[in-house]
């Protein structure tokens, strides 16, 4: 009876045990240093975020912050290795619009639930993107571009390396009417390098690639995707101007493995958040030609539930058949 009773004591308090354990661990978090997956290229602008985050973890927290690039499959495959990834907040991951939004409604067989497996950490910053082309491509305006596109009868190629950039050119075909061979990339960075050297027409990219390429002389933008024109580039038209309701907008943010610490999670936004709220820090971010956007982590997660049904309405209009 003794022995029964003692093995009732100990499950009962079990759960206390556990509790007390996980708050000891997050009061000494970070013990060693965090894997920061970023499923997307080098130079691209998940990654450019995590690199300008990383050092202000690192700062404060006393241990590296790591970044590892795991791209392929918009993303997808370094997100899968994100959620098997163990739950003791060491792990975080750069999530976007393609990963824990779009992802759902273009594979039919995904390795990770969006929701289930990850916990929001926070909402970092949203944008648009900009259509792109070289200099000796014949047109000179998005108008121009579409009378091209419609003449030359599915012989013209773009290229995607993400989700956003995916449905970007399936609503741009649907809504104006002409055909294009779709060629896929790993990345955004990768597709811009196949419209420099001509292997491809045209691609869609984020402000923090293309403004570059741009302001180089090597590629000019025809339209961005945004609602209406952009500050940051106000001489190019926004794409509704040609297709009326035009819009596709992006965003990036952290998570990390179901069931990490939520008081080391919580370090994290607090950290970032801080950041953020410095003009100094806000100004760098600013320069990729994002809009920073902070949200907590319910905030987030209600947000990435109201993205995943907007983004599966916008695939299910363009067009785009699930793989």
């Amino acid at each position: 009876m003794r022995r029964v009773l003692l093995a009732v004591s100990l499950l009962a308090c079990l759960p206390a045990c556990l509790v007390a354990s996980a708050r000891a661990s997050a009061q000494g978090y970070p013990a060693h240093a965090v894997r920061f997956l970023v499923p997307f290229p080098t130079g691209s602008l998940p990654d450019q975020i995590a690199r300008v985050l990383a050092p202000q973890l690192q700062e404060a927290l006393g241990q590296p912050f790591v970044i590892e690039n795991k791209p392929g499959a918009i993303g997808t495959i370094g997100t899968a290795e994100g959620a098997r990834a163990a739950p003791d907040g060491h792990t975080i991951v750069m999530t976007t619009n393609s990963t824990l939004a779009a992802a759902t409604s273009l594979y039919r067989k995904l390795q990770y639930d969006p929701q289930r497996d990850f916990a929001p950490i926070m909402l970092v910053a949203r944008t648009s993107m900009i259509l792109l082309v070289r200099p000796d491509f014949p047109a000179q305006s998005l108008h121009d571009f579409l009378a091209v596109a419609k003449k030359r009868k599915g012989e013209l190629a773009g290229g995607y390396g993400s989700a956003g950039a995916q449905v970007s050119i399936a609503k741009l075909k649907a809504g104006a009417g002409f055909q294009a061979v779709d060629v896929p990339y790993k990345g955004v960075p990768p597709a811009v390098t196949d419209v420099l050297g001509g292997q491809i027409g045209y691609t869609f990219a984020d402000f923090a690639v293309a403004l570059a390429q741009m302001k180089g002389g090597k590629l000019k933008g025809l339209g961005v995707t945004s609602a209406q024109r952009t500050p940051l580039a106000p001489e190019i038209p926004a794409i509704s101007e040609e297709i009326p309701g035009y819009e596709v907008v992006l965003w990036y943010g952290l998570v990390a493995p179901a069931g990490s610490p939520r008081e080391a999670l919580q370090k994290i936004h607090d950290i970032v958040a801080q950041s953020m709220a410095r003009p100094e820090f806000r100004s760098r971010i600013v320069s990729f030609g994002v809009d920073p956007s902070p949200l907590g982590p319910e905030a987030f997660a209600e947000y990435i539930r109201s993205e995943t049904a907007k983004w599966a309405r916008d695939i299910k209009q363009a067009g785009i058949e699930p793989e």
